[in-house]
């Protein structure tokens, strides 16, 4: 089984950058998959950030293409999100997720996910 796991500050300032990093654990089998970051704003529903795939192609939520990057460091198992200029409305539980396809409704994921990260916008 896959494991992973979300890392990052839990407090980050406005107009600042959000860094997270999801480290993946576990068996390894030879499939093609598509790395995803979503977030969840208190009392809202999930939203998808973006995706990266095994092979470094990304696919990013229009509404936050411009303030995003998702990269790889595929010697630690790990795949990065940067937000940038960051508002309180950015504030939510973050989460990574590994799925066999491309998967721009989170509800519909039948991969594996993180547990989440909580993530404060404030000054």
């Amino acid at each position: 089984q896959v494991q992973l796991q979300e890392s990052g500050p839990g407090l980050v300032k406005p107009s600042q950058t959000l860094s997270l990093t999801c480290t993946v654990s576990g068996d390894s089998i030879s499939n093609y998959y598509y790395w995803s970051w979503i977030r969840q704003p208190p009392g809202k529903g999930l939203e998808w950030i973006g995706s990266i795939t095994d092979d470094g192609s990304a696919y990013y939520n229009p509404s936050l293409k411009s303030r995003t990057s998702i990269s790889w460091n595929t010697a630690k198992g790990q795949f990065t999100l940067q937000l940038r200029s960051v508002t309180p409305e950015d504030a939510a539980v973050y989460y990574c997720a590994r799925d066999n396809s491309l998967t721009t409704t989170p509800e519909r994921s039948r991969g594996s996910w993180g547990q989440g990260t909580q993530v404060t916008v404030s000054s």
